[in-house]
């Protein structure tokens, strides 16, 4: 009995519980929240930031027809206020970033430029309905800002990318009207209206912008629209921008710079007579992007009897007949919703062994039996698919760029070691035997073997101008050809732009390609060039940037798209053997293409290859490098990493044909199933499928090498250490190192210590961690490289143990990167991003293509973060941080002189930083915003935006020519060409970076994340520059220090085995001979440093412990000619 009433209990209880649940669910259903991202900003929001400001950063304020209120944006939100102050309104909210808004004429809509629609575009809001609507309809400019005409019809706006343009729109809609298109590099920002209508007037300039720019840079000009007259109607040396007039007619405002601040000038349009109106007021923005205008918008009164501006974080009136401030108090109440947090721990392994992450230039032998390949700079062949990669020298200097000949017995391959380069052949079966081909000395590149001569063709150039360069070029200016048993060279020709040799089997013509004339051919004397086939791939984003030489990171004017964003053009084309089809490598994917004989040169454009003119398919997904053809022209090779792929030509034309196939058969079904029951499950219909993809066959390649892993102890004993964590400093401390990592740490002779440590007396000296430098470009050389790298050196023997390169243009770091850790090099950590996924690139479809391309760089390069390279508007670049987020990469962005774009980005979710936001003074809303998003932020000051560059400072003002060691760490003509002569020198008060550091102090200060990154401007001692740069703002010595370590170490999520002088930690140590918190140019004092246990002598780079070993002879070091014949000084 009891049994059975208890199971009636239970169950009735169950059922009661079970009841509860449900409804539960009910509620819960109700109460969860409403998704906030939307098809064009797909971005759901995962945290939120509130707080109270009385303060703003950049603030555009617009006032009321009926003169009783104010509009101003925030933080991307659009606010109200009375005009004589209080607590504001929000009128928009939400991840869309709303900016510059201006009230219509009769002050019932507003209009303002916001993102909602995934891109920059122009809005309209009905004040009294709530109702918005879109004006414009682009996906790929920015819109600065925007003003009504007096009569409330029309809607001015300029746009554009970087030389920006004004569109005259009505309210109603339309695409409406250039007003400017000539000339082409002219740029207008900031426009207004004259009272009349007649007159617009601008902020003017030509070309974006500049770097260490000498002023003026912008006048305001006039566009008559009776006529289309145009005149500039300023000539101040501090420029004239942001022009702001009257209702009356009577005033015009503007902005000026005197002396290093920016003021306010107010001009009697009636009799041109100019007075200050105030000064100093917000910094001006003239020196950069500008795409919040020059200066925050501002507006009169109704009665044209004052100014409502923004300055020094406040909201101000300013009465023209006494020139007296009134300030408008405010208090908003901000809340904001952010991105994900995407923030990933990659912990440093101990393992001795380690795979490379690349091979590279993989050919399949002719007979497809076997494939030939570089790792680690050195010559591999493995029987193909399934053998194990061998070795087929012994030589221990570069080997590249392998080549088979015809009959699969033999490999010719370049080589290079200090002073010397030559072709080598070498069989691959049977005992090795080593030919060296060519006779003379020479830097050789690109070896190819004819299949109907017995000749190998490639490039040249002098040994010396390759032993001469030290940068990323492989100076090339001869084709030449010897016999396949080697001999005299035989130039062809010289190179005019023609490059990659290769041959078919069809005739005995030398295939090259080039720039503007595509595929060519010509004879083996140089005679008889022809061009066979001219391609384009997509249109990327694009830009139209215009970048000197000081900026050579980012393409040039020429090199760079502009901003009719042509289509892209092929890196490399390649003939198949039988002469037919070509295949092409565009923005690192992979095309093949029949080759059309239509009486003249075909130009295809490979955009959408299913539908291009002649058959083609694009064979990458994710990308490809080191495409080839096989020997039979049936199958294509490529290589990603480690990886090695191939495609086979007939099956993907099957596999399309059956997609086809599939596709006429489900339309024909669907029609058939249209007189059915039409309610039938229409759920399934919401998310379409993808399109499958036929996909080549991937090889994984494992070519395995021993890590440099020291086995000793040592023991620093004495020193006072500065552990970065917390505020611990160690007076009279001592660190003991066994192997590579910190065994412990305490005071001194507070632990026991083994008796074979070697002991390194630092009493009186400083411990801190190593340096990490978050954004360190160290480009050595790209195809063929040196054995040596001076720029890793460099930086290891001032104290940066750990390197993060954001954008490094080609893969080839991956090769470097894998040699420093097997020992082959000196150099510090080298971490990098991997090419940037750059506007010049790419043009992301959706959230499916951002993780195929960025599974490069998750799966294959290895990378663990990416450069977010400006790839495309908000929407675009949601996807990529969406990506990121799923494939464990944490990007970082570039900032591209654009405050507004940082902040979204900021908002995003974007967990690094590069270079300053462009803009100064920052408040409490970006302040506290960037603090709490964790967003590492870079400055990157040596480059200053919105300023000189701080490099300047230090060149003018230091004397890194006749240091000593930067002699003994720096090639010549590096040191000499950036210190003997310069062109830039601006007063102290003229410089910016001082300015952008007080950000950087408030950062650090409310518990923000920081970085140092020298840019590669001046290695080694360039970190030291901008760690001094960074600190300047009044930074605390031992924040300073921090950012230096323990904060790089965080923004690139190294910092559980990184940052910090901790037991456990990777002994990454610097030791120095003066004190750094009491003057912090103390750290360029540098004893010793210490990479993962091997401690150094930081002038030479001689091993101390825990084994004596001398530092290798450094090429690159010219020495000064002596005793020769000449004048007597």
């Amino acid at each position: 009995m009891k049994t059975k009433f208890f199971t009636k209990l239970f169950l009735a209880l169950a059922l009661f519980a079970t009841t509860i649940i449900v409804a539960q669910e009910k509620v819960d259903d109700k109460k969860k929240p409403k998704k906030a991202a939307t098809k064009e900003l797909p971005l759901e929001p995962e945290r939120k930031l509130s707080f109270t400001t009385q303060q703003g950063t950049w603030m555009s304020v617009d006032v009321h027809p009926n003169g009783k209120e104010i509009i101003f944006d925030m933080m991307g939100d659009l606010y109200t206020i009375p005009i004589s102050g209080g607590k504001a309104k929000k009128v928009t909210k939400g991840m869309a970033y709303d900016v510059h808004p201006r009230y219509s004429p009769d002050g019932n809509s507003i209009v303002f430029v916001s993102d909602k629609s995934g891109s920059d575009n122009l809005w309209i809001r009905d004040l009294n309905t709530k109702e918005e609507k879109q004006l414009t309809k682009g996906k790929n400019q920015k819109h600065f800002s925007a003003d009504w005409s007096p009569d409330g019809d029309y809607i001015l706006g300029v746009r554009g990318r970087r030389n920006i343009k004004p569109y005259l729109y009505h309210k109603d809609g339309g695409s409406g009207a250039k007003l400017i298109s000539a000339p082409t590099n002219l740029k207008v920002v900031d426009p207004a209206f004259s009272a009349n209508g007649r007159l617009i007037y601008f902020s003017s300039r030509r070309n974006a912008w500049n770097y260490n720019a000498q002023l003026p840079q912008y006048q305001i000009m006039t566009f008559d629209r009776n006529d289309g007259s145009m005149e500039t109607i300023t000539s101040k040396y501090g420029s004239s921008f942001t022009p702001t007039l009257s209702k009356d007619g009577n005033w015009l405002v503007f902005g000026s710079r005197f002396e290093d601040k920016t003021g306010l000038i107010i001009r009697n349009l009636k009799n041109g007579e100019e007075n200050w109106l105030a000064y100093p007021v917000q910094r001006d923005d003239q020196e950069s992007m500008a795409t919040l205008g020059v200066l925050p918008g501002m507006d009169f009164t109704p009665d044209s009897k004052n100014l409502i501006t923004s300055y020094g974080g406040k909201i101000y009136s300013i009465s023209l007949a006494t020139n007296k401030a009134t300030e408008i108090p405010f208090s908003v109440d901000v809340n904001i919703d952010l991105g994900p947090m995407v923030s990933f721990k990659y912990p440093i392994s101990d393992a001795p062994d380690a795979f490379v992450t690349q091979i590279r230039d993989a050919v399949p032998s002719p007979d497809g039996k076997m494939l030939a390949f570089t790792a680690l700079n050195r010559l591999y062949v493995m029987d193909f698919p399934n053998g194990k990669p061998r070795r087929l020298t012994k030589n221990d200097f570069t080997e590249a760029q392998p080549a088979w000949s015809p009959d699969s017995k033999n490999l010719v391959f370049t080589t290079w070691k200090h002073g010397e380069g030559h072709l080598y052949k070498v069989n691959v079966s049977g005992r090795t035997k080593l030919e060296k081909l060519t006779n003379e000395s020479s830097f050789y590149t690109k070896p190819a073997w004819s299949y109907n001569s017995n000749r190998i063709a490639f490039l040249k150039g002098s040994t010396q101008g390759f032993e001469d360069a030290i940068g990323n070029s492989n100076p090339v200016n001869e084709i030449a050809w010897i016999p396949s048993n080697g001999g005299n060279t035989t130039v062809i020709d010289r190179t005019k732009g023609r490059a990659n040799i290769h041959f078919t089997k069809i005739d005995n013509r030398v295939y090259m390609n080039h720039g503007g004339k595509g595929l060519i051919s010509m004879r083996w004397d140089g005679t008889d060039e022809k061009s066979h086939l001219k391609l384009t791939g997509i249109t990327t984003y694009g830009s139209s940037d215009v970048f000197g030489a000081d900026h050579g990171i980012l393409p040039s004017e020429v090199e760079g798209w502009r901003e009719n964003n042509r289509a892209s053009r092929p890196q490399e084309i390649r003939i198949s053997p039988d002469g037919k089809h070509a295949l092409a490598k565009i923005n690192n994917d992979v095309y093949s293409v029949l080759i059309p004989k239509i009486g003249k040169t075909p130009s295809i454009s490979l955009a959408n290859a299913n539908s291009a003119a002649f058959p083609a398919n694009k064979l990458t997904i994710m990308g490809g490098e080191f495409p080839f053809w096989s020997s039979d022209s049936k199958r294509v090779h490529w290589s990603l990493g480690a990886s090695h792929f191939v495609y086979d030509l007939a099956k993907g034309k099957a596999f399309a044909k059956k997609q086809a196939d599939d596709k006429k058969k489900a339309a024909k079904d669907k029609s058939k199933d249209k007189s059915k029951d039409k309610s039938k499950d229409k759920k399934a219909d919401k998310k379409p499928k993808e399109t499958p993809k036929f996909k080549a066959d991937e090889h994984p390649i494992k070519v395995g090498y021993k890590k440099a892993t020291p086995k000793g102890t040592i023991l620093l004993k004495g020193g006072r250490v500065i552990t970065m964590n917390g505020n611990e400093v160690i007076e009279n401390g001592d660190v003991l190192i066994v192997n590579n990592r910190i065994k412990q740490v305490g005071k001194s002779g507070s632990f026991k210590v083994p008796r074979s440590a070697k002991v390194i007396d630092v009493s009186g000296k400083t411990i801190t961690p190593g340096f990490i430098d978050t954004h360190a470009h160290m480009w050595p050389n790209w195809g063929v490289h040196k054995n040596q790298v001076w720029i890793y050196s460099a930086n290891l023997a001032y104290g940066v143990t750990t390197t993060r390169d954001p954008q490094t243009a080609t893969t080839d770091v991956l090769t470097y990167a894998d040699m420093v850790d097997a020992g082959m090099m000196h150099g510090p950590r080298v971490y990098s991003t991997g090419p940037g996924v750059g506007y010049w690139a790419y043009n992301i479809k959706s959230l499916s293509h951002a993780k195929d391309v960025l599974t490069q760089y998750s799966k294959y390069y290895d990378t663990k973060y990416i450069k977010m390279y400006v790839v495309g508007n908000r929407q675009q670049r949601q996807w990529i941080i969406m990506a990121s987020k799923e494939l464990k990469l944490m990007p970082t962005t570039e900032g591209s002189l654009d405050f507004k774009m940082n902040m979204t980005q900021l908002l995003d979710g974007y967990p690094g930083h590069e270079h300053s936001f462009p803009i100064y003074p920052i408040y409490k809303d970006v302040i506290e915003s960037t603090a709490f998003s964790k967003m590492a932020v870079t400055p990157t000051l040596l480059v200053s935006y919105g300023g000189p560059w701080a490099e300047n400072y230090y060149y003018s003002r230091e004397n890194p020519y006749h240091d000593k060691k930067m002699q003994y760490f720096t090639p010549y003509r590096e040191l000499a060409s950036k210190s003997r002569r310069r062109p830039g020198w601006f007063m102290d008060e003229e410089h910016v970076f001082q300015k952008h550091a007080v950000f950087m102090k408030d950062l650090v200060e409310n518990n923000g994340l920081a970085g140092v990154g020298s840019h590669g401007q001046l290695q080694g001692l360039g970190f030291h520059w901008e760690l001094w740069s960074v600190a300047s703002g009044g930074m605390k010595n031992l924040d300073a220090l921090k950012v230096a370590t323990i904060h790089g170490a965080k923004a690139l999520g190294l910092d559980t085995d990184l940052g910090t002088i901790q037991t456990g930690k990777i002994a990454d140590i610097l030791i120095m001979d003066k004190n750094p918190l009491e003057n912090l140019r103390n750290t360029n004092s540098l004893k010793y440093v210490i990479k993962n246990g091997v401690l150094y002598d930081a002038s030479t780079l001689d091993e101390i412990a825990p084994k004596k070993k001398k530092a290798p002879v450094f090429h690159w070091q010219t020495k000064k000619p002596v005793n020769l014949p000449g004048v007597k000084n």
